[in-house]
Formats: structure tokens, sequence, C-alpha cells
């Protein structure tokens, strides 16, 4: 899988994404060929290397004739169908220039049908949107999400004379989107970029936990004082993000033959696990099943996920971070019928706050001697508690050690 986030602490626009892409290893061949299937006059892209406060960026030049027509909805949409290109980059600039449409026609109060495109039907708006698609299409990103857009404040002249920032388009458009300010008293955000990064990315948020793989950094036109005038766009792979400690594996079963469950459970502490259990549990349309529980070390935590898929019927699990606290341990054994029992002393603060013979030892050293399980439980338990009285130091200990 590959994910992509935009950074658009600067705003966004065409050619500011499209120099990102060019930038990130995207051919410029790509998006030009894109273009050149356009039905009207030759439009030419150029690359340039340049900076943005000293950091290195790409910048992407549309040299296209003026264009005096003022295209509305339905002139770019005949265009876009009767273009040459890749379905899915004539699908994706179609999406782009309805959202336009749609947002234009709110702003103006008319229907999208009777939009007229001013700037953004120009023909270097037309390169940007089919040129950006392209760039996109050809990284066959699984998942594309990006950071809040900065949209700038003050006011700009449009075709329509002087309008405010951010300008009526740009905020319909990222409607329901997470925007800022900026730093910079001006336009931060065209409405070309706006109806780009709104078609296209799909979750906005801080950059996801990922290992970076490639990053491409887009120029725009302006070298404000303020910041790097630059989308980033950064490449990578998911990596999720691993909890600093102890988790609880929980998943609910209901069609697990149940004499398989001992089975699982020693597969899970052969994997790793700290400690496993089961409670019963009541499901949807009554249906009797379990919970399954497994408490894991974060260094276990691929193999007791695995083991879990591995033995059992589930297809999901929740991985809950927990908090442990733990008492002191140690491991030793007492004398007992002739034989010798494995025994856990638990302490605190250096004195003996409880102590447990190992089971296992016990019912080897009963079968040894034919003797009932309950009968060396009970003579090894009085064996561990003289050895370890409660509330002792563990270096006052008894004789019976």
């Amino acid at each position: 899988m590959t994910i992509g986030w935009l950074d658009l602490s600067a705003g966004a626009s065409g050619d500011m994404l499209l120099g990102a892409l060019v930038d990130a290893g995207v051919p410029l061949d790509v998006p030009a060929a894109a273009v050149a299937a356009l039905p009207v006059e030759p439009i030419r892209l150029v690359a340039e290397r340049t900076t943005r406060h000293g950091l290195g960026a790409t910048r992407v030049h549309v040299h296209a004739p003026a264009s005096p027509e003022h295209r509305t909805w339905a002139d770019v949409r005949r265009l876009l169908v009767g273009a040459a290109l890749p379905e899915p980059v004539r699908d994706g600039a179609l999406a782009v220039f309805e959202r336009l449409a749609v947002a234009e026609g709110r702003v103006h109060r008319v229907p999208p049908e009777d939009v007229h495109f001013h700037e953004v039907g120009a023909l270097d708006a037309l390169a940007d949107v089919v040129g950006v698609v392209a760039g996109f299409e050809h990284l066959r990103l699984d998942r594309l999400t990006a950071s809040p857009v900065a949209l700038g404040s003050g006011s700009a002249r449009g075709a329509h004379g002087v309008v405010p920032v951010p300008g009526p388009a740009v905020l319909e458009l990222l409607a329901g989107v997470p925007v800022t300010a900026g730093a910079v008293p001006a336009e931060m955000c065209t409405p070309t970029g706006a109806a780009l990064v709104a078609a296209r990315v799909t979750e906005w948020t801080t950059l996801p936990p990922m290992r970076v793989e490639r990053v491409g950094t887009g120029a725009g036109g302006r070298d404000p004082a303020e910041l790097p005038n630059v989308v980033r766009l950064v490449l990578g792979v998911p990596s999720e993000l691993q909890p600093a400690g102890p988790v609880v594996l929980e998943t609910n079963i209901d069609d697990l033959d149940p004499r398989l469950w001992p089975a699982v459970l020693d597969a899970l502490f052969a994997a790793g696990a700290s400690d496993a259990w089961l409670t019963p549990i009541l499901m949807k349309k009554g249906r009797p099943a379990h919970t399954l529980s497994v408490l894991c070390p974060v260094d276990a935590l691929a193999s007791v996920q695995a083991a879990v898929f591995a033995t059992t019927s589930t297809i999901g699990m929740r991985v809950v971070p927990v908090g442990k606290v733990a008492l002191e341990r140690i491991q030793t054994s007492v004398a007992v019928l002739g034989g010798r029992v494995g025994v856990k002393v638990a302490v605190s603060d250096g004195r003996v706050v409880n102590v447990s013979v190992e089971y296992e030892d016990v019912a080897a050293l009963a079968g040894s001697r034919q003797l009932p399980v309950k009968e060396v439980l009970r003579a090894a338990t009085a064996a561990a508690e003289a050895a370890y009285p409660a509330g002792r130091g563990t270096d006052d200990r008894g004789a019976g050690g």
C-alpha cells in the first residue's frame, strides 16, 4: 500500500500541486501528455528548479495562449469528454470541474449548467486540473491525506472585481474541510487548488504514521516573506505506531468448536503471550460465545496476533494498550515428600506478600508417589509458607527453603 500526505500549510494551487507531483518523481511527460490530449490550442509544460526561503522546489510553468473564451460547465464537459484521455484521468478531471461548477453556482445563485468559468475556464486552469489528475493517477496511491488548508486573508481582484479572501467559491469547495487563515494576508488557496484537493483527498489529518519514501515540493509563483510558498507531497507506506507498554488483544468468537480452546491457549503462550483467558458472553441473536483476551508484551505482538488468526476463526481483533503493576517475583523451590516443588514468591517493599506453588510440579510429584494431588498440594503449600512466611523479608526465610 502506498499513501500520500499533502502539506497545505501554505495553501494550494494547480501549479503548486503540479510542481509537487513532478518533484516527487512523476515524469513531466505524464501531465504533459494528458494536457496535449485536450482539443484546444497547444499548451506546453515546463519544469523549473527553484527555491522558496532556501527550500529546494520544482515549479511547473504552463505556457498557453490567451483564451478570451469564457467557457461554461457544459463547454468544459464536452471538451473533456471529447479528449483522448485515459478514462480515470477524464473522470477525475470531470469530477473536479463539476465541483467547481456547483460551488460557483451557489456563490452566484445560478444553476451549475449556467455557470460561466472565467479564471478556471482558461487554458492554464484546464492544464492544471488535467495535469494534476494525471499525476495522481500515475502514482496509483491507495490513500491521499492532507493537512488543514491555509486559505489566506484580505482581498483580491478577480473577474468580478475585488472579492474577499478566502474567496466565496473556495469556501464553498472546502465546506466540511479543516481550514485556517494561514500566515499570509493574501490569497493562498485558489479555486482550482481547492477543487483538486477536495476531489482527491480522502482524509484531513496531520502526517499519518508512515515510512517515508519520497517527498515532492512544488512552488507557487509568489515568494511571500511569511513562509515558503510551497505544497509538499510526502509519499510512503503505512506504519502502525507500536504501543509503549503491554496490550490486551480481544476478540469475540461464536463459531469455534469449544474443544479447540485448550490448544488455542497453548499456542498463544508459545507465541509469547503473558496471559490468556476466556470470558463467556452472549452475542447478537442470543448466540453464546466467548471473548478471547490475551495479555501481550509489545515485542511479542506480531507473533501473538498471528497465532490468534491461525488458531481461531476470528477475522479481526481489538488492540488495547494497558498499564500494568507487577510485584517483584522470586522463583525458587521447596523440598516436600522426597521431591522438590517450584515456588513463586511475590515481594512488595522487600517483604513477602504471597507464596504459591507450581501446580504442574505438584501433579508430577503426586503421580510419582502415587498420592492424591490434594495431599501433595497441601504439603507443598505448607512447606512453602513455612519457608517464606508472609510479612517477613526474603532474607529472613525459614530453614525449609
